[in-house]
């Protein structure tokens, strides 16, 4: 799903591989919620079809996959920086070539590499979360067609209850190294006003916002995000 620098353990090598040893399927639909269970789904990425559309932290590219059998975009590119989960998606998801198209590459860098390619972008948990927003979404503007779309589903507050930032600063979250060893990642759990002022940094337009409440319940339950904003028109 995610950002992971180069020279670094893997801490996505763990990552959905239990589902994966057991399910192989393409998913019949998403959702945008934290519980993945409740809320939209796909069809807030409006018709896809012909256009090119871009998982950022695609993981193991089951929402990717399902956008890519089901909906007649043009091509669906699945981003994801980590070994394990690049491999993972490959496994699962490699005969849906050359609609779905899986890489493995730092999602700034491949952005960067990408000027006016997108028509969509959108991130579930995924990279937004884990990245610079002050690189990514740059760079995601960047990538996109003027016009495009970007949108995202990220936590509304933190797991444990605490409130999200109220300024551009990440925390750091438990994670484990391939070897099972303890170690921490970023992530980015920012208030409503400071992704918008982000966004608009960026170069974005027609921002616009969304809770989904949880419907789970439990100790690790938390509200979404759901933010959508159009990269602007190039100026005359």
């Amino acid at each position: 799903m995610r950002r992971v620098t180069t020279g670094t353990p893997d801490l996505w090598h763990h990552f959905g591989r239990s589902r994966a040893d057991s399910d192989r399927t393409v998913p019949k639909t998403f959702h945008w919620s934290w519980g993945q269970n409740s809320g939209p789904g796909p069809e807030i990425l409006g018709d896809l079809t012909g256009r090119c559309v871009g998982d950022l932290g695609a993981g193991a590219a089951r929402h990717a996959a399902h956008l890519a059998l089901l909906h007649q975009p043009a091509r669906v590119i699945a981003v994801d920086a980590s070994p394990a989960q690049h491999a993972m998606a490959q496994d699962l998801y490699a005969h849906l070539a050359p609609r779905l198209r899986i890489v493995r590459s730092d999602v700034v860098a491949h952005l960067q590499a990408m000027s006016d390619t997108y028509d969509v972008l959108y991130s579930v948990f995924g990279a937004v979360d884990f990245t610079e927003p002050r690189e990514l979404l740059p760079a995601a503007a960047t990538a996109l067609r003027p016009g495009g779309r970007l949108v995202f589903a990220t936590l509304a507050h933190y797991v444990s209850g605490a409130p999200a930032k109220a300024d551009v600063e990440s925390a750091n979250i438990p994670a484990k190294t391939p070897d099972g060893e303890a170690a921490t990642m970023r992530r980015w759990v920012l208030q409503e006003h400071v992704w918008t002022k982000l966004l608009d940094e960026a170069g974005f337009a027609e921002i616009t916002t969304d809770v989904l409440p949880s419907t789970t319940e439990g100790t690790r339950t938390a509200d979404t995000l759901l933010m959508s904003a159009h990269r602007r028109p190039s100026q005359a």
